[in-house]
């Protein structure tokens, strides 16, 4: 059976550390790039496949935003994002299938509640039963529905891999990472995702961050639209306090992370990291991240250092904070 690279061929990415003694290490792959996308950096099997999850966020935008669809500020990071839920989040997602009129009941990905807990409780008071326009990914969907729409494409089985939006979708990552997936499977919201290296996630990322507005090729023009709304609007991206969130609003970096320890992060000078922490764990993907940033120059430690805090990396023991989650990288 095909997989991602193996235990052997990782290197320890982060610790868990309790009261001074390492109670658990996380291991996993990453891989730095330049701002003219030169490999800086490179910890463990970064040419294996992986499946980059919420990671592919940004590509599927690019690709609805390159069928007919014009997305922009909030409209353009809900449609990449992971969102928590919160009313705000809602009522953008609304907004999106409002614009051609379409209805909730089209939205494929699964039923389910707010991640924020003001808002789930805030349903649960109110007697309302999970539904898809709750579910993190509901955005996505949104948009993707909108170039439906806006294509003449059925709104019916839009998630098949056959659908004429999910073959844009793989276009464009084919452009973008410069490969050619060598594995397809269903994510968790029911859109196809496609196993592509580490290296070819970075590329990508690094080409949709660092695009011009200015550029003469609709892709690169759409590419730097949604950039720039990630980092305006990052509380869209995933929500109050989620680590996405943090990094944007703290930071000025583009962030996204992935289900099964994915994270992409492109610094403001268009230094790009792309890592799995092998576990499937997410809790220690950011804080390796910035700090692969720092040691490549493009960050700040002592600015890491300062909203570390926001990222709830503590280990609690009795109710108070008696160790941390820490990159080893």
């Amino acid at each position: 059976m095909t997989g991602t690279f193996r235990i052997a061929d990782s290197v320890e990415l982060a610790v868990v550390e309790r009261n001074g003694f390492i109670e658990s290490r996380h291991a996993g792959s990453a891989v730095v790039l330049s701002p003219d996308g030169e490999v800086l950096r490179s910890l463990g099997d970064v040419v294996s496949p992986v499946f980059p999850r919420s990671a592919m966020k940004p590509f599927q935008a690019v690709a609805v935003m390159t069928s007919g669809v014009t997305l922009r500020g909030e409209d353009a990071a809900i449609a990449m994002a992971s969102h928590s839920g919160t009313a705000a989040h809602i009522a953008l997602v609304r907004g999106l299938l409002g614009r051609s009129g379409i209805p909730a009941s089209a939205l494929a990905c699964p039923p389910s509640l707010p991640g924020d807990r003001v808002a789930r409780e805030q349903l649960i008071r109110e007697g309302v039963a999970a539904a898809p326009v709750y579910m993190t990914c509901s955005g996505k969907h949104s948009a993707m529905l909108l170039a439906c729409q806006a294509n003449g494409w059925p709104l019916e089985g839009y998630l098949e891999p056959e659908h004429p939006l999910q073959k844009k979708v793989l276009d464009v990552v084919e452009r973008l990472t410069g490969e050619r997936p060598s594995a397809s499977a269903i994510d968790g919201c029911g859109a196809p995702v496609h196993a592509i290296s580490l290296t070819g996630l970075a590329r990508g990322i690094q080409k949709i961050t660092t695009s011009q507005a200015s550029s003469p090729f609709a892709l690169y023009r759409e590419a730097a639209a949604l950039t720039e709304a990630a980092r305006e609007h990052g509380w869209a991206v995933a929500g109050p306090g989620q680590p996405d969130t943090v990094a944007i609003e703290r930071l000025g970096v583009f962030a996204k992370f992935g289900a099964e320890g994915v994270m992409v992060m492109t610094a403001p000078d268009g230094t790009t990291v792309a890592l799995k922490v092998l576990d499937g764990s997410s809790r220690a993907s950011t804080i390796v991240a910035l700090r692969l940033l720092a040691d490549a120059g493009s960050l700040s430690h002592d600015d890491i250092d300062r909203v570390q805090a926001e990222l709830d990396l503590w280990v609690m023991g009795g109710g108070r904070p008696v160790g941390e989650i820490r990159a080893t990288v």
